[in-house]
């Protein structure tokens, strides 16, 4: 069984903060935006003109040329997460470890000028900090490497170029490509066209896979995600109620619907189902509960589902006629949440359905070759070294993906990069974003909660990586050091033990330990 566990300054630098933005306490919506083809259906909610960014409801946009320097105590110890996520030009995302609140004190909330300069870290240093931590028994065989992404200096390495099983890290590379060919306000469609015969009509798959199956009003593990019930309604207005049969396209997609190595047990699970273009919840079955169990037919129950609140017949796979009248239309969160969905919360699903989108982009198939080639193709046009890089799917399920560890270091430091001229660096900022935060969020919620690894709770965001039949962890991310310097790192451990994801832990938190000079 392959799982994503949910284990759950300086002067240079100083642009990584220079724009941006708080959260209120509430889960924000995400934008709506997303032009759709043709004319916009009686009763639909019009969508923004062509190129137009839309509004971000909830959000207020912060300029942030100091850093917020504020901890939270959480249960008797200290989580930086509001001061790294301005450190590093983020959002902060207000979902911390629930623990009893401690006693009320007075708080004063202030700004500080962070220093003009940090001091350098030399890879002596970093070597001296971490040396004695890499040869844990553990970590089986480890791979690394360290890089400074204001210098592009590399501080530390053990077989950076050499390529292991990266497992969920896998799923950097996928969110980079989407970011970097994708607009971040794209969203993607379903819409209920006429069929070919009186009464009929067809529901055609655009790749939104977070449609929600829960009344206006209430929220699945999508937020922000289209309701069908809107679905429903415009199609009922559309038609007058006279509908008798429902069709589905399923044609966005081509090729096989799992990955060819996956195990038997990957889909249905907890953690994957069918790679198809639309469906309800994720596929699964309780939209509030991202751990249950994958339904065998996503799809399938999506028309099934359409068709009964229609009052109509569920029929089986189309192709919707060349130009036919539009009904209906929704449309998917933005690719930017998409992102964050894909890494906070290790979103299979939604890795393999973004890297689709990044192969209908480049002209590719959208399939699981044709995503893998796309994706690759966009890094390496924008920079990324991809020598030594294998891929067979877009969420790191497949064992068969290899990624060196200095691919990882140079795309994070290439989002992580201080020069904010730099079109590649702005448009892969939102990868830092979706970083889970150490002991904070998503796949860390609950790690570094033990002995020296506590150090990094709150100032590590990182992807992590884990296939346990395989014994492959990994973990790449993000580190604001106690000197004001942002590291970006990438651990591999392939072949060790259930220890070695909390010895990933202890390198990355000691890294924010030291001042590495």
């Amino acid at each position: 069984m392959r799982i994503e566990p949910r284990s759950g300054g300086t002067g240079e630098q100083q642009a990584v903060v220079a724009q941006a933005e708080t959260e209120t306490p509430e889960q924000p919506s995400p934008p709506v935006e997303g032009p759709p083809p043709g004319e916009s259906p009686p009763g639909a909610t019009p969508p923004p003109e062509e190129g137009e960014a839309a509004p971000r409801p909830r959000r207020r946009p912060v300029v942030v040329a100091a850093v917020f320097v504020v901890v939270l105590l959480v249960a008797g110890g200290v989580l930086a997460v509001p001061y790294v996520s301005n450190r590093l030009g983020l959002p902060w995302a207000p979902n911390a470890p629930k623990a009893d609140p401690p006693a009320p004190r007075e708080i004063t909330l202030a700004l500080q000028v962070p220093p003009e300069s940090a001091p350098t870290p030399t890879p002596a240093g970093v070597g001296a900090a971490i040396d004695d931590l890499v040869t844990d028994p553990a970590l089986g065989t480890l791979l690394g490497s360290v890089v400074d992404p204001a210098t592009g200096t590399t501080l530390w390495e053990r077989n950076a170029d050499q390529a292991l099983a990266p497992a969920s890290t896998t799923k950097l590379l996928t969110s980079a490509a989407a970011l970097l060919v994708l607009d971040h306000d794209m969203r993607f469609p379903t819409k209920v066209v006429a069929g070919a015969e009186p009464g009929t009509v067809v529901l055609v798959g655009g790749g939104d896979v977070t449609l929600s199956s829960l009344p206006e009003g209430e929220e699945s593990i999508f937020p922000g995600a289209a309701h069908l019930d809107d679905l429903v309604e415009q199609v009922r207005e559309a038609t007058g109620g006279q509908v008798s049969r429902v069709e589905l396209d399923l044609s966005a997609f081509t090729g096989p619907t799992e990955g060819r190595d996956w195990a038997p047990e990957d889909v249905p699970s907890t953690y994957m189902v069918q790679t198809q273009p639309v469906m309800l919840d994720g596929g699964r079955t309780d939209p509030t509960d991202e751990g249950s169990m994958g339904r065998s037919d996503p799809a399938g129950h999506l028309v099934e589902t359409f068709a009964e609140r229609l009052g109509a017949e569920a029929g089986g796979t189309t192709t919707a006629p060349e130009g036919a009248k539009v009904l209906g239309e929704v449309w998917s969160p933005p690719v930017d949440e998409l992102v964050r969905v894909a890494l906070v919360e290790s979103d299979n699903l939604v890795s393999e359905v973004l890297a689709r989108q990044v192969a209908i982009a480049e002209g590719k198939q959208p399939s699981f070759e044709g995503a893998a080639e796309a994706t690759l193709e966009v890094l390496s046009r924008h920079g990324v070294d991809v020598t030594g890089v294998e891929l067979n799917d877009g969420s790191g399920l497949s064992p068969s993906n290899r990624i060196p560890p200095a691919t990882l270091t140079q795309l994070l430091a290439m989002a992580a990069s201080p020069d904010t001229d730099n079109e590649v660096t702005v448009k892969l900022r939102p990868l830092l974003d979706g970083l889970p935060v150490a002991g904070g969020s998503g796949t860390l919620s609950t790690r570094y909660d033990q002995g020296p690894a506590t150090q990094g709770r709150g100032w590590v965001r990182a992807k992590t990586g884990t296939i346990p039949v395989e014994r492959v962890h990994t973990l790449a991310g993000v580190v604001l050091t106690e000197d004001d310097r942002v590291l970006v790192f990438a651990l591999m451990s392939n072949g060790g033990d259930s220890g070695a994801p909390a010895a990933l832990d202890r390198i990355s938190a000691r890294l924010r330990g030291c001042g590495c000079r």
